[in-house]
């Protein structure tokens, strides 16, 4: 799939009513009726989204008599998380290199407070009796 189709899946996923009949298709297929059930909507609007969702390859139906099974397809599912996995290894290894510039700063400032603590002053011999 190229870019042009990771832009139909996101816009297809950008409407509720798509992501939810995705949701639902995770569990298992499902017909138009099936997926119309729980909308106020008729099923001349669920077949709307279904075409939107099967031009993005979100979902397909085979050929043949009604009622047809709507069916998930994991490829589209698949193109959007080699997307974002990709993405957030890079957001990864950004706070990685934060993480440790930020550890490393604590420990120079843990040794500069402790390193100070344990100098005496000029003209002291840090001896308790000295004035």
């Amino acid at each position: 799939m190229t870019a042009d189709a990771l832009s139909r899946v996101f816009g297809a996923l950008a409407d509720p009513t798509r992501r939810d009949m995705v949701a639902r298709l995770s569990e298992g297929d499902a017909t138009a009726s099936e997926l119309a059930a729980p909308y106020r909507m008729t099923l001349q609007a669920v077949y709307k989204h279904l075409r939107v969702l099967e031009d993005a390859g979100l979902v397909s139906r085979p050929r043949g008599p009604q009622p047809r099974p709507v069916r998930l397809e994991v490829q589209a599912l698949d193109l959007m998380d080699t997307w974002i996995e990709r993405h957030r290894a890079r957001v990864e290894r950004r706070y990685q290199r934060l993480d440790a510039v930020l550890a490393e700063m604590e420990a120079d400032q843990h040794e500069q407070d402790h390193g100070d603590g344990h100098r005496s002053r000029p003209g002291t011999t840090g001896h308790p009796d000295d004035p």
